[in-house]
């Protein structure tokens, strides 16, 4: 009779459903791995003997069996040691076959016996309470699993531990969920001396989601400016909070046994390969634009950055998922991030200063921002020059709005949002708008709607910038908790959309 266990293969965020079938009959002693395993699975035979060695059980003189169904779908991980070792100890009768055939496990097997931590536990719970069936895991992924609490986590030290809980001899409690506590960040906007332009245009861009590139000459503070926009945002909702920690969990970047509320900032160097960026490699794991899924993407030295990379953002920034498609993999993963771009405006960075800027400039500086295709440049909501501060402007006390008092208004902003969009599905805060939703959220009082129109005609607006200028004067109406949507908004919306730098 064969045994029957369980556990998951990972495409992107999904977890599929695998079973393990293990059978032990007579032939030439061997132990086979089959069903399209990787070499990490091929090796967990070697793991799974030594474990057993370690806990004094010994293999029958035959041929051992494990066949890893759908046999087409690829498995790759350390994560499959556990129900193959479950497996094998059903057929040897050493464990009840159905506690091992109700549970979903994953864990990777020392050769002491030990359970170590793997990645997807998350996305591993998910599929378990899918199925109604408990998860069994390494105690160090059990916290990070429980979150889920649609099924029972238990998290075990050692192959011993599980023998013992599924025999009923020690049975094992329940994880409990954890969450990470993380230290108060200290940055407030109040530490930035002057550039109120760009704080509001912070402001505008974390109350709807919208994208800002700053241009300025270097030492201004945009890097100091986007270091400090997290601290504005609100926490992530439970559901956002499970999107992001699913996508943290493949990548092994959930160490501390919780979910973090804190919303992701990634800041990759300009140096990143595309398959950095947009996710890739052999096994297509995720790059840093869903690494930042409900949170910020910061790109300083934006025009640096390889053409064909920022290319590849045009279409994740419209539908807020990415595509990675490689030979033997077609994978599929959330990026609803905000993107902060940072540049200087030339070169040398000292264009809009005679005294400084090289002898090619003017031309130094279209060339320099001409890296940024149109195309991609027509998906920025805000463009805001960042000039440099005066020395003598250093020495003032701190003035302006803290981060506190302006995450206080965006909150206040994405509840109208979430008010609004409560019956839509897919719609989260202005940046997502469209279609007739758009029409319905931007009813322009008939002076702002004369000023968009003289303003699109004027300066050549796209349908796809005038569309963004609306959703930009959304948000700007929202942090005045207005239901309509006056000139004034419009005018600052258009304000940033066509800076003196584009003008």
């Amino acid at each position: 009779m064969v045994a029957h266990a369980y556990t998951v293969a990972f495409e992107g965020v999904d977890a599929r459903m695998v079973e393990v079938q293990c059978a032990v009959t007579p032939g030439v002693p061997a132990f086979a791995v089959v069903g399209l395993a990787d070499k990490a699975v091929s090796e967990s035979r070697d793991r799974v003997r030594g474990a057993l060695s370690t806990l004094h059980i010994a293999l029958p003189s035959k041929r051992i069996t494990v066949n890893l169904s759908p046999a087409d779908l690829p498995k790759e991980g350390s994560h499959f040691d556990l129900p193959i070792a479950l497996a094998l100890l059903a057929e040897l009768d050493v464990l009840p076959r159905d506690a091992v055939s109700q549970s979903v496990a994953l864990g990777e097997l020392s050769l002491d016996g030990a359970l170590v931590p793997v990645i997807g536990a998350l996305p591993a719970a998910m599929a378990a309470a899918a199925e109604n069936r408990a998860l069994v895991c390494p105690a160090a992924s059990g916290a990070e699993a429980a979150w889920v609490g649609g099924c029972q986590v238990i998290g075990a030290h050692g192959l011993m531990d599980v023998i013992q809980h599924m025999t009923g001899r020690t049975p094992l409690p329940p994880c409990d969920p954890g969450e990470v506590t993380a230290t108060p960040d200290s940055r407030d906007m109040r530490d930035v001396k002057g550039q109120e332009r760009a704080k509001r245009a912070l402001e505008i861009a974390a109350a709807g989601r919208h994208h800002v590139l700053m241009v300025g000459t270097p030492g201004s503070g945009k890097s100091m400016l986007a270091a400090r926009l997290p601290g504005i945002l609100p926490p992530l909702t439970p559901v956002e909070a499970l999107e992001t920690s699913m996508v943290h969990s493949l990548s092994g970047l959930i160490d501390t046994g919780g979910i973090s509320r804190h919303r992701p900032f990634r800041e990759p160097h300009h140096t990143a390969s595309m398959a950095a960026i947009v996710g890739g490699g052999r096994t297509a794991k995720p790059g840093e634009i869903s690494l930042a899924h409900n949170g910020v993407l910061f790109m300083d030295e934006f025009p640096e950055f390889p053409r064909a990379v920022l290319e590849t953002l045009r279409q994740p920034i419209e539908t807020c998922e990415v595509m990675v498609a490689r030979a033997n993999a077609h994978v599929k993963y959330p990026c609803r991030f905000m993107l902060v771009a940072a540049a200087n405006p030339c070169k040398c960075g000292y264009l809009s200063d005679p005294a400084r800027a090289c002898s090619r400039a003017p031309v130094c500086g279209e060339d320099y921002m001409g890296r940024i295709s149109g195309p991609l440049m027509d998906r920025f909501d805000l463009r805001v020059d960042v000039p440099p501060v005066a020395f003598r402007d250093l020495d003032l006390p701190s003035s302006g709005a803290s981060s506190a008092e302006i995450a206080h208004r965006v909150a206040k902003s994405r509840a109208i949002q979430s008010e609004r969009f409560k019956s839509q599905t897919g719609l989260r805060q202005n940046a997502d708008l469209q279609g007739a939703m758009l029409d319905k959220a931007t009813d322009l009082a008939d002076a702002a709607r004369t000023l968009l129109t003289e303003a699109a005609d004027r300066f050549g607006l796209s349908a796809r910038g005038y569309h963004r200028v609306l959703r930009v004067a959304r948000s700007i109406a929202d942090l005045e908790a207005s239901d309509s949507i006056t000139r004034d908004h419009v005018a600052e919306a258009l304000s940033y959309r066509l800076p003196k730098t584009t003008a």
